[in-house]
């Protein structure tokens, strides 16, 4: 079964759809009154929403065991279907053991209801293994193996509800669900999309790639994640305003669309490139750019091992195109952007500035240089972190 509007099929050939309404969410809402509950933090709640919304179809719910040892083992749920992250729903021992019945509340921290778990599963799961067979490494360092190592001891699966929709969220306008996304695409005449993702504000490599990938396609979706990140990545206010700087003066209106990816950063490096590609086709793209140490975080992944990793799929099993790009920079002697690809100067022509090294920039008060990011995004940034120093 295929949308009526879609570019392409979702993952598993059904866009899930958990939210709940009418009769049955009324009917919902006043049994979650008398049932136990548990609270749900920053990334089971966007976890929960991007099930109900179809982001991580075919899930349902939070993986039951067997799903989540497929998953860990063999990156495939276990009926076969590709997956490479665990979506799971820790709580602490006592918190499990005190469960009775088979549904469960789901509030936030206030006690407000957001959903109702149909409880199938309690598990307990060994913490070291996971974060070894799914991050590469069990060093607490790590942010993906410490979120781990942080969270309660048992695992509790089973389908699940949204019973109430949040409807504060920022960036409003750019909330779009996989259904909005693919009907959009579809007014447009969009067929072959590609996406991208991001957690930093798009620079030239970025700006580079987007354009080199649009060149063989109908449209793009900038796909930036603006759920739970690092202390240290830039603000998710201020990267949104960056992209709409750049969309503004830099590319044609009808062949760029901004959404927000409400998903909490994994920092799984290769295995959340797969992640990240899977729910961009389910927001129906059909090509999804894979960059240079997609989704990685410090020292902990080789620079290519998020597209390597993709050779361990067929094209069918995950039924979108990766779109795989080196390492650009700005090349003083080709005046331009390039890789080492088109590239045949040395390291002494190419201007090649890391994250952190921009990040050091703006706090000394420096603008980067407009060969790294355009002069509009540069001085979005150069804004936030003077207003941030002032504070």
């Amino acid at each position: 079964m295929t949308t009526a509007a879609a570019t392409i099929e979702p993952h598993g050939g059904t866009l899930v759809d958990r939210l709940l309404q009418g009769e049955e969410r009324d009917s919902a809402i006043e049994r979650l009154q008398d049932l136990p509950s548990i609270t749900l933090g920053p990334v089971a709640i966007s976890d929960l929403r991007l099930i109900a919304n179809g982001a991580f179809s075919p899930l349902t719910g939070f993986l039951g065991h067997e799903d989540y040892r497929s998953v860990v083992e063999e990156m495939h749920l276990r009926d076969g279907t590709a997956w490479s992250m665990p979506v799971s729903l820790p709580v602490a021992a006592e918190d499990a053991h005190a469960l009775s019945g088979d549904e469960v509340a789901l509030v936030d921290e206030s006690g407000a209801p957001l959903g109702l778990l149909q409880l199938e599963e309690q598990y307990e799961y060994d913490k070291e293994h996971e974060a070894e067979a799914v991050f590469g490494t069990t060093d607490a360092a790590h942010p993906g193996v410490a979120r781990i190592y942080a969270a309660g001891d048992v695992y509790l699966g089973g389908e699940v509800w949204l019973v109430n929709a949040p409807t504060d969220l920022p960036f409003a306008d750019l909330q779009l669900s996989p259904l909005q996304t693919r009907q959009v695409m579809a007014e447009r005449g969009w067929r072959r999309v590609v996406g991208f993702q991001t957690r930093n504000p798009v620079h030239r490599a970025h700006e580079y790639i987007q354009k080199a990938a649009l060149e063989a396609a109908d449209g793009l979706l900038l796909h930036p994640l603006v759920g739970e990140t690092k202390a240290d990545d830039v603000p998710a206010d201020v990267r949104i305003r960056s992209y709409r700087r750049l969309l503004e003066d830099y590319y044609p209106p009808d062949r760029a669309l901004l959404a927000v990816y409400p998903a909490a950063m994994r920092y799984g490096g290769p295995r959340e490139a797969i992640f990240h590609a899977l729910a961009r086709k389910n927001y129906g793209c059909t090509h999804f750019i894979v960059g240079r140490d997609h989704a990685g975080v410090g020292s902990y992944y080789g620079t290519y091992d998020a597209q390597q990793i993709f050779d361990r799929f067929t094209p069918d099993e995950l039924g979108i195109v990766p779109l795989f790009f080196e390492h650009t920079f700005w090349c003083r002697r080709c005046e331009g952007m390039a890789s080492y690809k088109t590239c045949p100067h040395g390291d002494d022509a190419h201007l090649i500035l890391s994250g952190s090294m921009v990040r050091e920039m703006l706090t000394r008060g420096e603008l980067p240089p407009p060969e790294f990011s355009r002069p509009e995004v540069a001085e979005v940034l150069f804004d936030a972190y003077r207003d941030r120093a002032a504070e």
